[in-house]
């Protein structure tokens, strides 16, 4: 009986056994095809992704090629080069040609005539008019028209160039945020490097595990912060994308280096060669000019007389065919009769002369405006001056802080070293090396940031001067 039970057990342990075991196969072979599946499905969903390489160059232009903003200013430049090209269209007279077919009611009292037919109550009447006004005041009107159009270039060139700044300055920030995350990943590399050894020393007995206790919680505190600052670097690069009009979605990654063309630059010397080139100043200029050929266009229109040439061709049809079949006799004069005219009119508007007149107001508005335009520029020039002094300030600055952070990078990485080789002897704190360490990170960032300060400096001064000082007789050699 014993032998029997055993053997029965036996049995039942060897059919669960095969149970569990044809269970187990069959969850891993539904486990491998998912993953095999999940696995096409993300390898698929990468290949769909386009990382683009973009260097500073790349960028800008394709900023310039696919900007909506810049395209609508096209748009807005494309009408004032008409409005301009086509200004001497005040000069086309307004020709008209109209047919007419009038039916009467009735005959006039006492007319003799009688209504034998329908066809009698019918007139045939055909009219070819032409006008033309001309003023003088049409001259500056075209004068205005093409000065317009010069400063819709003005303002597009002005456009074209904040793009470009505006791109080039995202373009050195996020390598600024590039290098900060290395020296992040770095330090974080630092503390892991730091955990196992103390591991290792921990278990040879040779460090308490309060020391390896700190570097684990040194490691794992340091852990969140390059997340974020990974994460918030992807999200910056598809803002770039963005902005730069690439596709939802696009990878960059970003090709160059923060390296800045050193130049000498003087306030005075560059105001007196650059001065003039700067675009808002031309931009108001053109303004101001614009409003001045309007101001005396209105002027020459009031003080001036106008000239009306009318000429109306009018031919009816007096010939016996009927009104119905007037075309049988076209080109007949003797079944045509012309009733049109010539006319020549001088007119001169005296209530735009009175000096109460909405005329005479609206020439006084714009002369006010032209003043305030004036005063603006004034307010222009100075503010520019400011603006060049303070680049150039900031241009000095940033290089002596470039100088200064080149040498205590020198120093805090000494430092560094030194520290460590006395934390790895057992004869210097944790909390000590960590100090030498963020020290040595301070040190390259902040040369990375003063280099980032010199070269935005140096496109805000270009963009104010509206030149290239990076390249040409005003560039220095580092």
């Amino acid at each position: 009986m014993g032998d029997r039970k055993k053997m029965k057990l036996e049995k039942k342990i060897l059919c669960v056994s095969c149970a569990l075991f044809f269970s187990l196969s069959i969850c891993a072979a539904q486990e491998a095809s998912a993953d095999k599946t999940a696995s096409e499905n993300q390898s698929s969903s990468t290949s769909e992704i386009e990382t683009v390489t973009l260097t500073i160059d790349s960028a800008v232009d394709y900023a310039l090629k696919n900007s909506r903003t810049l395209k609508s200013n096209d748009i807005d430049l494309e009408i004032k080069k008409r409005a301009s090209r086509y200004s001497w269209n005040v000069f086309l007279p307004n020709v008209q040609a109209a047919g007419t077919m009038s039916r009467t009611n009735e005959r006039s009292p006492g007319s003799p005539v009688r209504f034998e037919k329908e066809e009698d109550r019918w007139n045939t009447v055909g009219t070819v008019s032409a006008s033309l006004n001309l003023s003088l005041a049409y001259i500056w009107q075209i004068r205005a028209a093409r000065a317009e159009y010069e400063g819709g270039k003005i303002s597009w060139e002005q456009n074209q160039k904040e793009t470009v700044l505006n791109i080039k300055k995202l373009f050195y920030g996020l390598l600024v945020q590039q290098e900060s995350l290395k020296i992040q990943k770095a330090t974080l590399e630092n503390a892991r490097q730091r955990m196992i050894q103390a591991q290792t020393n921990f278990r040879n007995g040779t460090i308490p595990e309060l020391s390896l206790l700190k570097t684990q919680v040194n490691y794992e505190n340091t852990k969140p912060d390059v997340d974020t600052a990974e994460q918030n670097l992807a999200q910056q690069l598809d803002t770039f994308a963005f902005m730069l009009g690439m596709p939802v979605g696009t990878k960059i990654e970003l090709e160059g280096s923060i390296e800045p063309n050193y130049i000498e630059a003087d306030v005075e010397d560059l105001l007196a060669r650059y001065g003039n080139g700067d675009l808002d100043i031309k931009a108001l200029q053109s303004s101001i000019n614009v409003m001045k050929l309007n101001l005396n266009a209105i002027n020459i229109s009031t003080w001036t007389p106008s000239l009306s040439v009318n000429y109306g061709w009018q031919p009816a049809y007096i010939g016996d065919k009927g009104a119905f079949h007037f075309y049988k006799d076209l080109g007949k004069d003797e079944s045509w009769y012309d009733s049109g005219s010539l006319s020549l009119t001088l007119a001169w508007n005296i209530t735009n002369m009175l000096p109460f007149s909405a005329n005479r107001q609206k020439a006084k508005d714009l002369q006010a405006n032209i003043s305030k335009l004036e005063i603006s520029m004034e307010t222009l020039k100075e503010n520019q001056k400011l603006k060049v002094k303070k680049s150039v300030d900031t241009l000095k600055q940033a290089r002596e802080q470039i100088d200064a952070s080149g040498r205590n990078i020198s120093l805090a990485q000494r430092s560094y070293d030194m520290t460590y080789r006395s934390y790895r002897s057992g004869m210097t704190e944790l909390l000590d090396l960590r100090d030498a360490e963020t020290q040595l990170n301070q040190a390259k960032l902040g040369l990375l940031n003063q280099k980032y300060n010199y070269i935005s400096a140096l496109m805000d001064l270009e963009y104010t001067l509206n030149t290239d000082l990076s390249s040409g007789s005003a560039k220095k050699e580092a």
